[in-house]
């Protein structure tokens, strides 16, 4: 199954980036995000959407066969996966610029996505296991397991 994220130019092809401005050319030869207009137009049409209704309702197929969209929601999602894949190839250049490299790599996508989204994608970049961070405890914490434990033991 061929999901959304699969087909973002990001995901297995290179993008290089152009000049001070941030603006960047696809190599992959596939779907752009057409983030190139200068007035803030942002009318997709449907030669420029990565996800489309078609998609979309299949999607929405697969989680409830009996689930209807509206119009209005559908263009909404629509608008709303644009805006993220959008923001996610523009983040991902900046990166690349950051380490002064002619070519966003996948580690710049998944940098972008752990940190800001806090998502990680499996089977891309390195094969390595993520470090396991353990959460802090807070001294309240260690105060009511102390408790807990105290109870448990009357018992």
């Amino acid at each position: 199954m061929a999901s959304p994220s699969q087909s973002s130019p990001a995901s297995g092809a290179t993008a290089s980036v152009i000049g001070a401005g941030g603006s960047k050319n696809s190599s992959s030869g596939g779907s752009a995000t057409g983030s190139s207009s200068a007035a803030g137009g942002s009318g997709a049409d449907s030669t420029t959407q990565l996800l489309t209704k078609p998609r979309l309702q299949e999607l929405v197929r697969e989680i409830d066969p009996t689930e209807q969209l509206d119009e209005e929601v559908e263009e909404l999602l629509l608008q709303i996966a644009d805006d993220f894949v959008e923001n996610t190839v523009n983040a991902s250049c900046l990166l690349a610029k950051h380490r002064k490299v002619p070519k966003v790599e996948v580690r710049d996508v998944q940098l972008h996505l752990e940190r800001n989204w806090n998502m990680w994608i499996p089977g891309f970049g390195t094969d390595e296991l993520r470090p396991y961070k353990r959460a802090t405890v807070t001294e309240a914490h260690k105060q009511r397991l102390a408790l807990i434990r105290k109870a448990i033991k009357k018992y």
